[in-house]
């Protein structure tokens, strides 16, 4: 099995949707029941920071993310099915986690 971590964007078409607490909680279980939750959060404030820079304000884009085990890229994103975030018409960018 592949990971790959699903990053959540703040740019849903229905936000009280994206952002349902009862909706996350069920996706959630169905991960977890299908054996490919590997973890995730919130993604909270926070700064960009480049070396001899001034910070900078973090881009408010991300809203959290999901780790998932799947075969394959195809296999990851059959798992946004019931994602709240997608469900909503935002968009979820799907990474694979290289093993380095």
């Amino acid at each position: 099995m592949n990971e790959y971590i699903l990053f959540m964007c703040n740019d849903a078409s229905d936000p009280i949707a994206a952002n349902d607490g009862v909706q996350w909680g069920e996706y959630i279980t169905t991960l977890r029941q299908s054996g490919c939750f590997d973890g995730g959060s919130s993604i909270g404030a926070g700064e960009r920071v480049r070396k001899g820079q001034a910070s900078e304000p973090a881009s408010a884009d991300w809203t959290g993310f999901i780790r998932v085990r799947a075969e394959s890229l195809e296999d990851a994103k059959r798992l946004l099915v019931g994602n709240p975030t997608y469900e909503a018409g935002g968009t979820v960018e799907v990474r694979e986690l290289l093993r380095d």
